[in-house]
């Protein structure tokens, strides 16, 4: 339970702390370098719902959407990047990236529905931008992991 309570807190403050990259089409959602860690903890994937619902507060778009799609958008992201993670190892590589493959359609859905703003025009900028931020998630979490096992 605290390491759910501590790991949706990181992800809500992250959104809040770098808020002017966290929203909008092009976007660069530092916090989202902590999805990774979820390739070792399922239950994460509690806390990782909790802080985008948390961190969606922040957003000057806040809605249904924000509050009910996502997080639950991100629930299944973060189920589906563990049982693909287990698959090679607790791979975090493998879980940054089935996360922001599912997450990356899913805000590009929410921005359509939103603003109507062309999935096929924002779909490939916040793929990249998902898939990067979770290379730097996994790189990171491995270079920790070297010194500490964190996940116990």
């Amino acid at each position: 339970m605290a390491l759910v309570a501590v790991y949706a807190s990181l992800y809500a403050i992250a959104v809040y702390l770098f808020s002017p990259l966290s929203f909008y089409a092009l976007q660069f959602r530092i916090a989202g370098a902590l999805r990774p860690a979820i390739a070792r903890k399922w239950v994460l994937t509690i806390g990782y719902a909790i802080g985008v619902a948390i961190g969606y507060m922040f957003s000057p778009f806040v809605g249904p959407l924000e509050l009910g799609f996502m997080p639950v958008m991100a629930f299944i992201a973060g189920i589906l990047g563990y049982v693909f993670a287990k698959q090679f190892k607790n791979s975090y590589l493998v879980a940054g990236t089935v996360i922001a493959a599912i997450i990356a359609p899913s805000i590009s859905l929410m921005l359509y529905l939103l603003f109507n703003l062309a999935i096929l025009a924002t779909l490939p900028y916040l793929l990249l931008s998902e898939e990067s931020v979770c290379f730097i998630g996994a790189y990171t979490f491995r270079i920790i992991e070297r010194r500490v096992t964190w996940w116990l």
